[in-house]
């Protein structure tokens, strides 16, 4: 229907709907169910059955099967069943892992979902935008992005950015007024508001008339699709390295094959080594294990109030070298605080405990603060509500046991002078005692040309020009510690009918004193930003507020160090773009700033090679939170459009939130590269394993279905359990990782070198022992110890430099359970007979097994003592 052309009176009418009221509840609930959710159809969720099926897509899974089938035909049955186990065990470990990260990233794409604030049965409230129906009545303001289809019935200075549909970024003035005329193109439909679009200016109202996939943007995805790429960078990179290795494993086993046929080998055998071997070497589920580390450290992180919205941000994060965040709110309460009191002569911390004795300057000044204030004191809730600087003041009097409700019980207001901004002063007028007390506050300049007396402690008397000058000295004090200064003073009068209510109200005033007041910062952001710079990363703060006030809490919370400067946005517009790259460094401050000057300082740090993490919250902080590489949205004061453009929203709009999911960050990071240093480091003692052996003309120390049984066992459960560590305790101490570094860097291709060389070693020497008695011992103890040496690996990769005796197991108890399962299902082939038999293995006695258990551990031993070695030689630095 085309909503457009119908007046806003009949479209309430035919969607049965009330513009003003909306629907009731009941209502809405009977359209849901009629309509459905209002969300896009998402591409079709896999069955678990597909997803066990596009398990053996994989090539080295099809050259297993090719393998199982040559081995059913040289009727090698025990191998080509065993194979099979082997491959469908895979199979249903890959569906554990893909489904977990599925259900993993669900979930948070649920928490990320967008509200609309709507009416029902007659009041605001704010639901999901999926609950939406036709009919329902939504109210939007700048900020908010458009929850679905609407016909506007009221617009306030309304203009919408619809360029995700018209490809028009100009935002577009909207009217209520029915439109004339027959296919009017969808820009020019000024009456109606879009899904997706977003509200930049004004206000307005509008009735749903499409939700879901009836709407315009719902069109679109039928006609293209949606197809999603949640790949993030490092997974590509996995992606490119899982390509070489490929390549890499499938030369050696080339080698392997045309070395054992060579000897005279049986060229069966040998080609079913080469292609366990082939199978074994590639961490095909790697990818798999990086997904759910990822997705499980995103649900850590929402835990810490981040919500992360793009799963390459967690990445980025751990890379983050600069973070610039807003003041109010973020690094400070975002709640006005009464710290400085000035009265009868005398200068009080609000801080301390207050002695008030009635009728003295302090009783009769905080009177003032508490009644000359059009703030409202929530008894139920606990809480001021009002004008920021008005609940700092009942906020003291509630301290000191002074509620609004029973000071205006004994002086009820009868009139009032509302403030302006050209007076600087806000007056009431009260009943009291039979006769009328004029009470005014405001800014202490304008006040003391109001005021002919002063009350200085003792008396009432005439002010001098010793006391203003007193009285300005101590306002530039307060001033100097960037504290907000309100003035009060008083007067009684017989009578409140006046021609010329101002002149007569706010003249020969009686000055009382002075209040300071600040947003002070929060407790827990100064231990942030100390925890930035031992990380070396670069705090700055960038706010619209003074350059004084800005200054003032940059030193308490430590952003502003020695040597470090403050910079204000018209000084800012001096500065070309180049001159901004070599001064950037120097400024740790930016007070005053434009939209245009946040984009400016991001590009900036980019431009020297910094990873820069941005926060915002309105729809002027979007271009900024877009430029960055971690834009950081706030989640109770945020618009919509800034969480939209964000990679992260900050639940509890804490600066200490940014610093906490950029330690996450840094761990999920570190576990990846624990997770690949072990696959790698063990896959690769399995390649040298049969390498040498093939190479000195051995006997094959492991027969195709070992290397697969154990490739099986040690590539999945403990690779998972490292994704799980908490973190080490230098994590912060760290310098940031640079992001174009590669995944695999040289020192850790070596380590990865001799890890899996002295793993092979190992399990060659046991293969030695064993064959001394027979080939089935023989190869038991290479089986048994080449299992257990990349088990016991797996503890070693907790920490690249932490001994493993002084790490805290109840850290990780998952990796306690990984390792007894992997454990578990390594040795039920050696106990178990009718296994036993399938394997062609032999049961040992307590010698071999005291020799097998004593070289598994001995990669345990060598790591320690490489990691002896660097803790001493880091020390000696």
């Amino acid at each position: 229907m085309d909503w457009h052309c119908i007046a806003a009176k009949q479209v309430a009418q035919q969607l049965n709907t009330s513009a003003q009221n909306g629907l009731s509840e009941h209502e809405a609930q009977k359209r849901l169910e009629q309509y459905g959710h209002n969300e896009l159809a998402e591409e079709r969720k896999r069955t678990i059955w597909q997803m066990f099926a596009e398990q053996f897509k994989d090539f080295m899974i099809i050259v297993l099967f090719v393998a199982a089938i040559v081995s059913a035909i040289l009727s090698e049955w025990v191998d080509a069943i065993v194979i099979i186990v082997v491959v469908v065990l895979n199979a249903i470990l890959g569906v554990i892992q893909e489904s977990r990260a599925e259900q993993a990233l669900a979930a948070l794409k649920k928490m990320a979902a967008p509200n609309a604030k709507v009416m029902r049965d007659g009041k605001l409230r704010i639901i999901p935008a999926a609950q939406l129906v036709p009919g329902d009545v939504v109210v939007l303001e700048a900020g908010d992005f458009v929850p679905a289809d609407l016909r506007l019935v009221e617009a306030s200075n309304l203009k919408i950015e619809e360029s995700s549909l018209t490809g028009e970024s100009v935002p577009v003035d909207k009217t209520t007024d029915a439109l004339n005329g027959d296919d009017i193109a969808l820009g020019d439909r000024v009456n109606m508001a879009y899904m997706t679009s977003a509200v930049t200016y004004g206000r307005g109202k509008g009735i749903v008339v499409a939700t879901g996939m009836d709407t315009e943007v719902g069109r679109i995805a039928e006609m293209i699709g949606q197809q999603e790429d949640n790949q993030t960078p490092l997974q590509k990179k996995l992606e490119q390295l899982g390509k070489w290795l490929a390549i890499a494993a499938l030369a050696i086993c080339a080698v392997i094959f045309l070395a054992g046929i060579l000897y005279g080998k049986n060229w069966l055998d040998m080609f079913m080594t080469a292609v366990s071997l082939a199978v074994a070497a590639i961490p095909e589920g790697l990818p798999a294990i990086v997904t759910i580390v990822l997705a499980i450290g995103v649900q850590r992180m929402a835990k810490r109030n981040a919500i992360i919205r793009r799963l390459p941000a967690v990445e980025t994060l751990g890379a983050a070298t600069v973070i610039c965040s807003d003041k109010t709110g973020t690094l400070t309460q975002n709640r006005m605080t009464v710290q400085r009191v000035y009265a009868g002569g005398k200068t009080y911390d609000a801080a301390e405990h207050l002695e008030v004795e009635e009728n003295s300057p302090l009783n009769m000044l905080l009177k003032v603060a508490i009644l000359c204030n059009d703030a409202v004191e929530d008894a139920d809730e606990g809480k001021t509500i009002g004008d920021p600087t008005e609940t700092a003041l009942l906020d003291l009097g509630i301290k000191l046991a002074m509620h609004k409700a029973d000071v205006e019980n004994g002086m009820p207001r009868v009139d009032e002078i509302p403030f302006d901004s050209e007076r600087k002063l806000m007056t009431t007028v009260h009943e009291y005692k039979g006769k009328y007390a004029v009470l005014t506050k405001g800014a202490p300049d304008e006040l003391l040309k109001r005021c002919k007396y002063i009350h200085d402690g003792q008396a009432v008397r005439e002010i001098t020009p010793d006391d203003i000058e007193r009285i300005s000295a101590i306002n530039e004090e307060m001033a100097g510690r960037a504290l907000r200064v309100l003035a009060m003073a008083y007067k009684e009068i017989d009578d409140v009918a006046y021609e010329d209510k101002q002149k007569q109200w706010e003249s020969d005033l009686i000055f009382l004193g002075m209040v300071g007041m600040i947003d002070p910062p929060r407790p827990e952001a100064r231990d942030a930003v100390e925890l930035c710079r031992t990380a070396g990363i670069k705090p700055v703060m960038i706010t619209g507020d003074h350059k004084l006030t800005a200054v003032a809490i940059a030193k308490d919370l430590g952003i502003l160090q020695p040597g470090d400067e403050a910079i204000s946005g018209s000084e800012l517009d001096d500065i070309d773009d180049d001159e901004m790259v070599e001064r950037v460094p120097h400024y740790s401050v930016y007070a005053r700033v434009s939209p245009e000057h946040k984009v400016k300082i991001v590009k900036a740090w980019q431009r020297r090679g910094d990873v820069v993490a941005m926060t915002g919250d309105g729809v002027n902080d979007a271009p900024a939170l877009k430029s960055a590489d971690i834009g950081a949205a706030m989640g109770r004061v945020g618009t919509d459009v800034a969480k939209g453009a964000a990679d992260m929203v900050l639940t509890d709009d804490n600066f200490a939130t940014i610093v906490a999911a950029v330690e996450e960050g840094r761990i999920i990071y570190s576990n990846i590269i624990k997770a690949i240093h072990f696959l790698l480091s063990c896959n690769i003692g399995e390649i040298f394993v049969l390498f040498i052996a093939t190479m000195l003309n051995w006997l094959q120390p492991l027969l195709p279905v070992h290397i697969l049984w154990i490739n099986l066992v040690t590539d999945s459960l403990p690779a998972i359990g490292l994704g799980m560590e908490r973190g080490e305790e230098d994590i912060m101490r760290r310098p940031p990782r640079n992001p174009k570094e590669s995944v695999i860097p040289l020192p850790m291709f070596i380590n990865i070198l001799w890890q899996g060389l002295i793993i092979s070693l190992v399990t060659l020497a046991a293969f030695q022992i064993g064959l001394t008695v027979s080939l089935e011992v023989g190869r038991t103890m290479a089986f048994l110890v080449l299992g257990l040496s990349q088990l016991a690996h797996s503890v070693n990769m907790r920490s690249q430099d932490k001994s493993i005796f002084a790490m805290k197991w109840s850290d990780n108890r998952f990796m306690i359970l990984a390792l007894l399962l992997s454990g578990a299902m390594q040795l039920i082939i050696i106990f178990v007979p009718f296994l036993r038999s399938i394997f062609e293995l032999a049961m040992l006695d307590g010698v071999h097994w005291i020799y097998a258990i004593a070289l598994a551990l001995v990669p345990v031993a060598a790591v320690e003592i490489w990691k002896l070695i660097r803790r001493v030689a880091n020390s000696n630095k």
